[in-house]
């Protein structure tokens, strides 16, 4: 490993289709400050929004680790649902920043597991975090994602991964009937297609009419309002239907990646309709894998339920960069 360092005061910023976070952290271990929320698309890209949110910040960053939605190319990022193409170098040239790293959110997301503390997830199921092996990180916000992390020699690698873009069919027959409604993303079901927020609507939209009604043309934060409206409406049937999706398609990457340390569940939707979630149907949707549903009986489960936790697993690779198997040779900015 090249030597890297990233002087503080740093800044963590975690960019998606929608919106975009910074935090500051003063020192190495340090807390994080108090988070800046803009909206992606009020900006041309990361060094304006950079801009836009460096007076509301406690300190002037003199490094900075950014993750986005979106594949990595070295030292760029371009995002996958919105235009931005996010270019290291010239956003520390710009900034006057001394260092700089870009993820992808969800190797980002899976390099910040060794980080969480234990209250920030809630477990799903019985099953208890701890064993060592290979771990899975995966969930819905705009888009989907899915990455794993795994430990050689005391080093934490990511695997990342664009798993949200493989074709995702039916297995049940309430599935079977509802495919022929799903409205395509790009002509094609995929997995993103009906896991992200946007599936979710989905999935309520095709539901609704292969029951004989209307499309109710109802977006995702509306199907939520509705399911807690009358837990035992339509809305509230489509969540629970959304949730079984869910636990097999995270079934499917932990036996992918063998990830005997645990599957974690993050992203900005499932945290919001967690009060659909029944634990024992996600445990038998997750383990229905024959003829490998021993392994996954084997594999813990868990909710992350504290949106921070991205930003202070950022934190933590500034603050000990060796301990991460990153190429930082060929993806710091300076």
């Amino acid at each position: 490993m090249s030597d890297v360092a990233f002087p503080f005061p740093l800044v963590v910023c975690d960019t998606g289709g929608t919106n975009v976070r910074f935090s500051l952290v003063s020192e190495p271990g340090g807390a994080l400050g108090p988070a800046v929320h803009l909206i992606t698309d009020d900006y041309r890209g990361l060094p304006e929004a950079l801009e836009a949110a460096a007076p509301k910040l406690a300190a002037r960053p003199r490094s900075m680790i950014a993750c986005g939605a979106g594949p990595v190319a070295g030292r760029t990022l371009k995002l996958t649902n919105a235009p931005w193409v996010m270019d290291g170098p010239e956003t520390a040239r710009r900034a006057g920043l001394a260092q700089g790293l870009l993820l992808n959110d969800f190797e980002a997301q899976a390099l910040m597991l060794p980080a969480i503390p234990q209250d920030w997830s809630r477990p799903i199921g019985p099953l208890a975090f701890g064993s060592r092996g290979p771990q899975v990180i995966l969930g819905p916000g705009t888009g989907l994602g899915v990455a794993g992390l795994i430990e050689i020699e005391g080093r934490h690698t990511p695997i990342s991964s664009e798993a949200c873009h493989i074709d995702f069919g039916p297995v049940s027959p309430e599935e079977f009937a509802l495919w022929p409604h799903l409205e395509r993303a790009r002509g094609r079901v995929t997995s993103e297609s009906v896991i992200s927020g946007e599936g979710l609507a989905r999935v309520h939209r095709a539901r609704m009419m292969t029951l004989g009604f209307p499309d109710p043309h109802l977006e995702p934060p509306a199907v939520t309002t509705a399911a807690l409206a009358d837990r035992a409406g339509e809305a509230a049937a489509s969540l629970r239907l959304y949730w079984s999706i869910v636990a097999r398609f995270a079934g499917d990457m932990a036996v992918t990646f063998v990830a005997t340390g645990g599957v974690t569940l993050s992203g900005g939707v499932l945290p919001r309709v967690v009060d659909f979630l029944d634990e024992e149907a996600f445990r038998r949707a997750f383990e229905d894998k024959a003829p490998v549903d021993a392994l996954a009986r084997r594999i813990p489960t868990r909710l992350v339920i504290q949106s921070d936790a991205v930003l202070v697993g950022m934190a933590a690779i500034a603050a000990t960069p060796e301990r991460y198997a990153i190429d930082y040779s060929s993806r710091k900015w300076v």
